[in-house]
């Protein structure tokens, strides 16, 4: 499988970068992952709608209408490590062979965004910085296929320890 992240600037936080490159490895031994890192929106708060839109044409133009987009939204489809490991197999079993993940800019997805997205997956009901989302995204990630593969990262479950 292919993961692609769509993401709007560099993270500003050196620990967080290194954690996005620390799991983007990892993952890469069970998928091949590109990271694109798009230019940031600039605008004032009268301009928050053209720069949202332009934000999702940005976004949008990076999707290849084969592909399978998942966006990030705090409305989304919440779920818990074990259910991400369960969907991406059914992934593999659909024949989906590209996945892109998108998290918007500061301001949230544009409508046309979501409306093209095949999934809204939202992380947790809480808020999390943008960058703090990526390396929330690719550490679940990646735990998903050690669940998948039955290595000892993913060791807890309802806080009961399960023999690896």
């Amino acid at each position: 499988m292919r993961f692609e992240f769509l993401f709007f600037g560099r993270p500003k936080a050196a620990y967080l970068a290194a954690g996005i490159d620390d799991f983007a490895g990892r993952l890469g031994h069970y998928a091949e992952v590109s990271v694109k890192i798009l230019k940031e929106q600039k605008g004032n708060d009268r301009e928050a709608e053209r720069v949202l839109a332009r934000e999702g044409e940005e976004l949008l133009r990076h999707c290849a209408k084969a592909s399978f987009v998942v966006a990030l939204d705090v409305g989304g489809r919440e779920c818990s490590s074990e259910e991400l490991a369960a969907t991406l197999t059914r992934w593999e079993h659909q024949g989906i062979n590209q996945v892109i993940f998108i998290i918007g800019g500061p301001l949230g997805l544009a409508p046309a965004v979501r409306a093209r997205a095949d999934l809204l997956l939202s992380l947790s009901r809480l808020t999390f910085t943008h960058d703090l989302a990526r390396l929330l995204l690719m550490e679940q990630l990646y735990r998903a296929y050690t669940i998948k593969a039955g290595t000892g990262y993913h060791k807890y479950h309802a806080g009961h320890l399960i023999k690896s």
